[in-house]
């Protein structure tokens, strides 16, 4: 019989927007148990790991504890999407040497290939990343910048929708990147900071701004 542990990982300033919250990994884990898997299985134990925008993905003491239980029971450790264990390929790896690993979304992936795909990912993250940084410089170059509006008049609310749309899109090039490599509505504030841009309100970007300008430009976050 094949054994499983499984784990699970969210990050709570992304839960609600995100396609990897708890239920959406939990679906692809048990698609693969039925789907995929020997018969029979048993999932032995589950671990849900919740990292909160200040933890970075640094702390994983559920990730651990799921690690150490599939190695003493000669289970096997399955995660529904590779970066939901980590992001870093040599921390992947190091998971690799330990135990034996299968992610759902990538069934027949031996640790060879996961090892792969987690080397071409981070080389993807680096390039937008590079990327990124670019269009920061090119955006603050063009001045965007965009204060608030101190009309009165009956037509400030219109103004102040249109002026967020046009300031939306002028970012989009720049968030729609960072939202598909992952980067959570945190990070994206910081990045947007760091590089001298404001909200269209003239002021600096916050978790729920950033939130907001993703819904705005109807963006699907994925991680």
């Amino acid at each position: 019989m094949r054994r499983y542990v499984t784990y699970l990982r969210v990050s709570t300033d992304r839960q609600g927007s995100s396609g990897l919250g708890i239920e959406a990994q939990q679906r692809d884990i048990n698609l693969y148990l039925e789907r995929y898997s020997d018969q029979p299985f048993e999932v032995i134990n589950s671990f849900t790991e919740v990292i909160t925008g200040k933890d970075t993905g640094t702390i994983k003491e559920q990730r651990e504890k799921a690690i150490q239980l599939a190695r003493k029971e000669r289970a096997t450790l399955l995660v529904a999407k590779l970066d939901r264990l980590s992001r870093d390929v040599e921390d992947i790896a190091s998971v690799i040497k330990r135990v034996d690993l299968k992610v759902a979304c990538m069934p027949s992936a031996d640790k060879f290939q996961l090892h792969l795909y987690a080397a071409l990912a981070e080389q993807e993250r680096e390039f937008i990343s590079q990327r990124t940084k670019q269009a920061l410089a090119a955006a603050k170059a063009r001045g965007v910048k965009l204060g608030g509006l101190r009309d009165k008049t009956g037509k400030r609310n219109e103004a102040l929708k249109h002026q967020a749309d046009s300031h939306a899109e002028q970012l989009k090039g720049i968030v729609a990147p960072l939202v598909k490599a992952g980067y959570t509505t945190r990070q994206i504030a910081s990045e947007l900071n760091k590089a001298g841009l404001r909200s269209a309100r003239g002021c600096e970007y916050q978790s729920m701004t950033v939130s907001r300008l993703i819904k705005r430009l109807r963006l699907q976050a994925t991680n």
